[in-house]
């Protein structure tokens, strides 16, 4: 039997940005609120919730707007998504050693799982809501040995649930960042994945 690999969404394994842009901007001019959705893209990774206040949204307003942006998101975000390079190929690599393949997001499950399903991305299970060192407790619970992703809250993450922490800087953390956050092993894109994970794991049973 093969290891359980986790892999982060936004920016590990789809790109999201336009439409993560758009939505947020309709979600300003309906709310009369300041968000700026090229800032949100830029950054992803945090809770909505988090992201609405740093926005300097009204407190009694973010539940609000969390039920507004996540009804918003079918239709505006998942048509303009793509899969990031090498998603694919690292998904099937997993799976070609006899491993399972986690999502393990801060997304909201449901609109993760219309991501999986609209680019046919072969995940065994999708985790949604779950930010940084949280993401632990999914990835303990599948008995995870790597967990990879493009944020420095991904590496904390990984490093709380003992999986070796897996980067990628095709999000908004460099090499050095993602290093200093203990990440093993850091790549340019997924595309450099398969390759480590093989040779990484080819004699484990």
């Amino acid at each position: 039997m093969g290891i359980t690999v986790g892999f982060d969404l936004d920016m590990t394994l789809i790109d999201a940005r336009p439409g993560m842009a758009a939505a947020m901007n309709a979600l300003g001019v309906e709310s009369g609120l300041p968000l700026d959705g090229d800032a949100f893209a830029a950054n992803l990774g945090p809770p909505l919730d988090d992201i609405l206040r740093g926005f300097e949204a009204p407190e009694e307003r973010i539940p609000g707007l969390v039920d507004r942006f996540r009804a918003l998101y079918p239709e505006m975000v998942v048509p303009s998504t793509v899969a990031l390079p090498g998603a694919v190929e690292s998904l099937r690599a997993v799976h070609a050693a006899g491993g399972r393949t986690l999502v393990v997001t801060g997304k909201y499950g449901p609109n993760a799982q219309l991501h999986v399903d609209a680019l046919g991305l072969d995940v065994d299970e999708v985790i949604g809501e779950l930010w940084s060192t949280q993401k632990a407790e999914a990835l303990l619970a599948h008995d995870a040995r790597v967990y990879v992703g493009d944020h420095a809250g991904d590496i904390r993450g990984a490093l709380a649930a003992n999986a070796i922490a897996v980067g990628v800087t095709t999000g908004p953390c460099d090499r050095t960042l993602l290093l200093s956050e203990g990440a093993e092993v850091v790549f340019e894109s997924l595309t450099e994945f398969p390759d480590w994970f093989e040779k990484t794991f080819a004699a484990v049973p």
